[in-house]
Order: C-alpha cells, then structure tokens, then sequence
C-alpha cells in the first residue's frame, strides 16, 4: 500500500546526533500518520516517535521526549527523525511506519500501523 524506505543510520559517538529520513512511495494520500519504532536485539520493537500527517501533531516517548524531533514535508512525502544527545541505549534498528486508518490520537503500538520500512541501524558509542 505504502513503500517507506529508511536511511541516515550510522555509527556515532554518543551525546552527538543523527538524521533519518524516510522516504514515502505508493498510496501516500492514504497515510494517517507516520511514526518511528526502534528494535534493539533481543527486545520488543519499542515506539519513538509519531506525527499525523496532515495536522502535524507530534507524540513522543518519555525516554526521547526532548531529545528527538520528529517532523514531516508532505510535499516530498517525507518524515524525518533528528536525534540529539544519543547514548548507547539509542542503539537499534529504527523503522519507519505509516498507519492508513484514523485514530482520535496517534498510535503509540506496532500493531496499530500498517507499512513498515526495511530498516536502519543506529549505533552509539560509549
């Protein structure tokens, strides 16, 4: 339905900051919202970050509240994800997402989107 590809991932020292962008393709006019999960091994894909597509509100997690920015041009159908004062529990693979049905509130659960990116590797170095 919707193609969303990843990219910006690296290696990084920590306390320094990364970009990913994620680049939207397909059926775009149906996306809701579009959000950022990460998955560190052996742990449950964890929610970062959301933004409605239209209005632009935004949700956070508590642990990158403040840290990261998620932002979105709809013009070039893509979202954004700037991450500052990374620290080694940053360290995962980030995927994009995009939810095509609408919710009074942005979705905060894996389960609740729809398409999913491939993937990028962020690491951190203490």
């Amino acid at each position: 339905q919707v193609q969303l590809v990843e990219s910006g991932g690296g290696l990084v020292q920590a306390g320094g900051s990364l970009r990913l962008s994620c680049a939207a393709s397909g059926r775009t006019f149906s996306i809701y919202a579009m959000g950022w999960f990460r998955q560190a091994p052996g742990k449950e894909r964890a929610f970062v970050a959301a933004i409605s597509w239209s209005g632009g509100s935004t949700s956070y997690s508590d642990s990158v509240k403040g840290r990261f920015t998620i932002s979105r041009d709809n013009a070039k159908n893509t979202v954004t994800l700037q991450m500052n004062s990374l620290n080694p529990e940053d360290t995962a693979v980030y995927y994009c997402a995009a939810r095509r049905t609408f919710s009074r509130l942005l979705a905060r659960e894996a389960r609740e989107y729809d398409d999913w990116g491939q993937g990028t590797q962020v690491t951190v170095s203490s």
